[in-house]
């Protein structure tokens, strides 16, 4: 496994992030702890979760479930790298979400508790919240970090100027500040390459893409269309929106004999400011299937076809779209 730098940090992770969405909702608890065994086995050492994660509101039920396996694997703690995140609401009161201290602080060790472990390696702010100055966000986090609850903090779902404003906040501070963004990026979602990733490459954030697949759309949405999400009529509208692309790009894909949603991952890998995509598995097998991405080399050419079939916002801000 290519261990790789999380952002500016000396912290290295596993080129590809365990998503652990589907654990609970969509993949049992048993088939979730098999998942976390055997992505661990393969040299995965990068999980990610959230609070929010698992449909039931206020439950937390997918950290429960990371939880209960690092329970039953005790050894297994200090060989991951733990992302949680904070922002989501997590009850009935005022003060149940977003980014207040008061609420970081009780979300924090709500999490904790759910994942039956003494800290978090990686605590993500799950989205911006205007509300909050940073000065209060940065002294929730602060103390969390001096009191060994949080290694470091990232940030999901930001603007690039939100990243800016942060880490000059933090600087000032002499606090750290966000070593990571996670974004949602894919071949057929790039509008963070206007600013988003400008931000992160020039401040030392680790870029960790969520829905590398567009939510199905990548990853074989013509061959099989009739079943599972790609049925349902939100992405049967995708399908005939991009269908022209995607019959180039499955097209592509078979003449380079490889799985088109291999090909969508192994694009994220060949671009330098990615640290890790999140992967989110529902079998043992589709971990296996993902991790063949890390073998995929894509040539100049066709990096260069895939930009012509997925076209971006045409670079960073403001050439993209200015002089």
């Amino acid at each position: 496994m290519d261990y790789r730098h999380l952002g500016r940090t000396g912290l290295k992770v596993s080129p590809l992030c365990l998503g652990t969405m589907n654990f609970g909702p969509e993949t049992s608890e048993q088939d979730s702890h098999a998942i976390m065994d055997a992505a661990l086995e393969r040299g995965v050492n990068f999980f990610d979760t959230a609070n929010v994660y698992g449909r039931q509101p206020g439950e937390g039920v997918t950290e429960q479930i990371v939880g209960r396996w690092l329970e039953h694997n005790p050894g297994n703690r200090d060989k991951i790298v733990l992302a949680t995140k904070v922002y989501g609401k997590m009850g009935d009161g005022p003060n149940d979400q977003k980014l207040s201290a008061y609420h970081i602080r009780k979300a924090c060790e709500d999490s904790l508790r759910r994942l039956k472990t003494d800290h978090i390696d990686l605590y993500q702010m799950h989205h911006i919240d205007r509300a909050a100055p940073w000065e209060e966000v940065w002294q929730a986090m602060e103390q969390l970090v001096r009191e060994g609850k949080v290694l470091y903090v990232g940030s999901s779902n930001f603007a690039g100027w939100n990243i800016a404003q942060a880490n000059t906040l933090a600087a000032g501070r002499h606090f750290m500040g966000l070593v990571s963004e996670q974004s949602l990026y894919n071949l057929s979602a790039r509008m963070i390459e206007l600013e988003v990733i400008p931000a992160c490459q020039a401040l030392g954030l680790g870029l960790i893409p969520w829905s590398p697949l567009g939510g199905g759309l990548l990853g074989g949405a013509l061959q099989k269309a009739e079943g599972g999400r790609r049925a349902g009529e939100n992405m049967q509208q995708q399908i005939e929106k991009h269908r022209p692309q995607l019959e180039r790009y499955e097209a592509l894909c078979r003449e380079l004999g490889e799985s088109p949603a291999d090909v969508a991952l192994a694009w994220l890998l060949h671009q330098p400011a990615v640290t890790a995509p999140i992967i989110g598995p529902r079998t043992a097998g589709q971990l296996d299937g993902a991790l063949k991405a890390l073998d995929i080399r894509l040539t100049a050419e066709t990096l260069k076809t895939l930009d012509d079939i997925w076209p971006g916002p045409g670079g960073q801000a403001p050439e993209a779209y200015a002089w």
